[in-house]
């Protein structure tokens, strides 16, 4: 049996290379086998630091009994969704549409010209209540493929046919400030007064909602806007969710209250994370937040960053295949490693009981109280402990839509409280997937050990990036990031936008290797969508570009967002970027250009510019946005902006902050 997993990229595939089923990667060669053969394909979609995918690869792709079946009756296709989100994308819309939910692993049939015919998720060895097991199910679509072959043909192709039509581009409309108000107000309906964030279990850190609502805020003044902010803020700060030792986000809590998290860490939650709590210790100069961005920023140093410099996809849920056991406590191993008194005082601030909140009489550290000195010492000697425990496995691979988000927070929290080494980690990633995942001026999904995989990029990672790189040209007036933002956003212009619906965007790009329906989905859900994620990288650089270009940029930026106007009245919650980017339109957007030596104005900007606002500060003429600015009276001068109507230009801070209010 050929080992087809073997020189994969994707440390998800690795991991399965030697199991005894035959699995193809995705690729042609993979459906012309199944023609040849005249067998279903079965699709297998997950990722690395997937709790459920473990345990189905353990109960079944590495039983040989299964895996015989497998091989004799399927061809069998393995994917990592995060390098191929594209084909993830297409077929979790099926299941979706089957089943009424969907989620990791994903298990689908297909037909060897790849419509799907029957989908779901986990599939167990043996049978369970309104669950077959996965045997018993193989069985069932090897008999329904000899017996039924042309209706199951069929079915796969009307499946496909409905499924491209529930997919078309969502008329135009727009988003103006009573779809905003209406938004904001909708999130009061859901919103969980008691915890913070949105319904009931599990739930999920809504970073982009709370981004929305934070600019909200700042637009309109809304108390209830900043209400819900802060108290999903500090829900999520203070639960297991946030890991009190190391700093960083885990992917969600299983319960409505933060307090047991599913352990695995996303590098786009983090991003996302940081890049808000950055703004909100800027808005609110409140120390807790600024200490979870602080220490969030480092754990992305400390434990994503790879050795080339960029940030890697994510920490597993599992060590060792058991779920917390790095992270979790009892109270006796806290006194075995702080002693008695310590030890007491710690179980008592971190909510470690005899009972457990979690498994085993074991619990998740919280921050239940205020830390008083003896908190950092603890806390090192709680951390150093826990280095000695199993260490949960990494999903090595770079990829360029989470490298982009990590990008962007890390420049933006370096320059929002001064801190160069984080700038520095931004501008080192920035260099490595520039140069690694960019060939012949088109993007790769991702990378690992330096080299770039086959996947091409998606309208995610244009987006993401662009919107980063232009992040790096504001903190550092360096011009290579602008020029190579603009070819990025050029790029997905001219490859990724539906040539029949003005504003409305493809997931792939038109020349990207064809599936069964081309995706194109603008909802915002765990990260950005592509094309929300692209409108915002349109709108920054309209603002950074210069006159002569900047209509373009904003013209698409809002025809985009006009696309995505029903979604944000009917489905806000699911258009947190979208309604950002909003925000940032109706805002202006703001502009403000330092020229000189204007250390004190770039502060002031920096502490009291809404979300969103165009910060650059340099020599005049260094970069577009400085272009024709001079010195006053040869001071170092701020010009504020205001939806490209400019102010006089100011040279002390107090009247800075007038000008910006």
């Amino acid at each position: 049996m050929a080992n087809r997993l073997a020189n994969a990229t994707s440390p998800y595939l690795l991991q399965h290379a030697d199991n005894p089923v035959d699995w193809w990667p995705w690729s042609d060669e993979a459906f012309a086998e199944a023609r040849r053969r005249d067998v279903p394909i079965l699709l297998s979609v997950g990722y690395a630091a997937c709790h459920w995918c473990h345990v189905m690869a353990h109960e079944s792709f590495e039983d040989p009994t299964t895996a015989a079946v497998m091989n004799e009756k399927f061809v069998n296709i393995k994917v990592d969704r995060e390098e191929r989100p594209d084909v993830d994308a297409v077929y979790m819309t099926a299941t979706q549409a089957m089943t009424g939910q969907g989620g990791w692993p994903m298990t689908c049939f297909l037909t060897p010209s790849g419509e799907p015919f029957h989908c779901g998720t986990y599939y167990p060895p043996a049978p369970r209540p309104g669950m077959p097991s996965f045997g018993q199910l193989l069985e069932a679509v090897h008999e329904a493929w000899t017996s039924r072959d042309d209706e199951v043909r069929n079915a796969g192709g009307r499946i496909v046919e409905e499924l491209r039509r529930q997919t078309a581009a969502l008329p135009a409309s727009t988003v103006d400030d009573k779809v905003l108000a209406s938004s904001a107000a909708a999130m009061l309906g859901d919103y969980d007064r008691r915890n913070g964030g949105f319904g009931g279990a599990p739930k999920f850190p809504p970073s982009m909602v709370l981004e929305f609502l934070l600019r909200h805020h700042e637009r309109t003044g809304s108390v209830e806007a900043l209400s819900i902010v802060e108290g999903t803020a500090r829900g999520m700060a203070s639960g297991g969710i946030y890991d009190q030792l190391d700093g960083g986000f885990a992917r969600y809590s299983v319960d409505a209250g933060w307090v047991v998290p599913h352990f695995e860490k996303m590098l786009y939650d983090n991003g996302l994370l940081l890049r808000l709590y950055t703004r909100l210790a800027l808005r609110t100069g409140d120390p807790r937040y600024r200490a979870v961005a602080e220490e969030t920023a480092d754990f992305l140093l400390n434990r994503l960053r790879t050795t080339e410099g960029g940030f890697a996809a994510s920490l597993d849920a599992d060590t060792e295949g058991v779920e917390g056991l790095t992270y979790a406590w009892s109270p006796a191993q806290l006194t075995e490693v702080l002693g008695p008194e310590d030890g007491a005082w710690a179980a008592n601030l971190f909510g470690v009981t005899e009972a457990g909140t979690f498994e085993h009489g074991t619990s998740t550290l919280r921050l239940l109280g205020e830390p008083d000195d003896r908190f950092p010492e603890v806390r090192r000697r709680l951390l150093e402990a826990r280095m000695t425990r199993p260490q949960p496995a990494r999903d090595d691979k770079v990829i360029t839509a989470w490298n982009g988000l990590a990008i962007g927070a890390l420049a933006a929290v370096g320059v929002a409280f001064d801190e160069p080494r984080w700038l520095s980690a931004a501008v080192a990633a920035a260099e490595f997937v520039t140069s690694t995942h960019l060939v012949d001026g088109r993007l790769r999904r991702a990378s690992r050990n330096g080299v770039a995989g086959d996947a091409a990029g998606v309208l995610e990672d244009y987006g993401c990036l662009a919107d980063a790189l232009l992040t790096l040209h504001q903190a550092t007036a360096d011009l290579r990031w602008l020029t190579a933002a603009v070819d990025l956003l050029d790029t997905a212009l001219a490859k990724f936008a539906d040539p029949d619906n003005p504003g409305a965007y493809h997931d792939t790009a038109a020349d990207a290797a064809a599936l069964v329906w081309r995706p194109s989905d603008p909802s915002d859900n765990a990260s950005p969508s592509g094309a929300s994620a692209l409108a915002g990288a349109l709108l920054t650089a309209s603002s950074l570009v210069g006159f002569d270009h900047a209509s373009r940029y904003r013209t698409a930026a809002e025809e985009a967002v006009a696309r995505a106007g029903q979604l944000a009245a009917r489905a806000p919650r699911f258009a947190g970027h979208w309604l950002t980017v909003a925000e940032a339109l109706a805002t202006g957007p703001l502009q403000v250009a330092i020229v000189g030596e204007g250390g004190p104005l770039l502060r002031t900007a920096i502490e009291h510019a809404a979300g969103g606002t165009v910060i650059m500060a340099g020599e005049p003429d260094a970069a577009p946005l400085l272009a024709d600015r001079p010195l006053v009276d040869g001071k170092a001068a701020a010009y504020v902006c205001h939806g490209y109507v400019c102010d006089r230009p100011v040279t002390e801070p107090s009247a800075l902050i007038a000008a910006l209010k």
